[in-house]
Order: structure tokens, then C-alpha cells, then sequence
């Protein structure tokens, strides 16, 4: 199973901005992917509620990455990825 991977324009400048390859971020987004299909990975992944409602935070460090899994189309789409008090915002 091939999943498609996408991410928001915030996103993608904040991984420019601070020098952060996007292969990394794709890397953590697919460890997330294998621990819904059952793997034991070691991951902090949390749903989120209110007006995230539908979506997941994934924490790695003090970087966080909110993204919405579509498992039916086999997509993730990558909403926000910042520092761990400003993503919420």
C-alpha cells in the first residue's frame, strides 16, 4: 500500500525557514501510519478536539506536526508543523 502524502504551504515554510528536511517530517508521518496498522513504533500521537477535531498531533521534541489521516484513500494531508506553543494557535 503506496499512501500520498501532502502538506499546507505553513508547513512546508516552516520546514524551510528552520532547515528541516520534509523527509523527516515524511518519515515520522509514516511511522504514525505503520502504528495504525497494528506495528509496535514508538510514537507520541494524540487526536486532537475542538476545531482540530479530525486531526492528530504528533510530538517529536519540542516540534510538533498536526495532520489528518484519510484512510480510505490511503492519504495523510500534514495541516500545521511548529514549536510546541505557537502550532496550536
Amino acid at each position: 500500500m503506496k499512501w500520498h502524502i501532502t502538506a499546507s504551504k505553513v508547513a512546508l515554510q516552516f520546514l524551510e525557514k528552520n532547515h528541516i528536511p520534509t523527509e523527516e517530517v515524511g518519515d515520522i508521518i509514516a511511522v504514525a501510519i505503520r502504528r495504525f496498522q497494528g506495528e509496535n513504533e514508538n510514537i507520541d500521537i494524540g487526536k486532537l478536539k475542538g476545531k482540530w477535531l479530525g486531526f492528530y498531533r504528533i510530538r517529536k521534541g519540542k516540534m510538533r506536526i498536526i495532520v489528518s489521516f484519510d484512510f480510505d484513500n490511503l492519504s495523510a494531508f500534514i495541516d500545521n508543523v511548529d514549536w510546541r506553543g505557537n502550532v496550536y494557535k
